[in-house]
């Protein structure tokens, strides 16, 4: 599942760091979710959401609706 972390992250010019300390993780944990390498359990990804004040539903891209986005 691919996410809009980043992107809303560096919005609200959040830091790698200041996200996973808001989260209660490590830096390498969110660097891992935005790069797409792990896949968050469902409380991280409510808390990333929370924190950077949007719905899970915003922040990811289910793979079947990749490309849906703009058209």
């Amino acid at each position: 599942m691919e996410n809009r972390i980043k992107e809303y992250r560096e919005k609200y010019s959040f830091s790698q760091g200041k996200l996973a300390e808001l989260c209660n993780v490590s830096r390498q944990t969110i660097n891992a979710i935005e790069n797409n390498k792990y896949d968050p359990s469902l409380q991280l990804a409510f808390d990333i959401a929370r924190n950077l004040g949007i719905t899970v539903e915003n922040l990811f891209i289910p793979l079947e609706n990749r490309g849906k986005e703009n058209g």
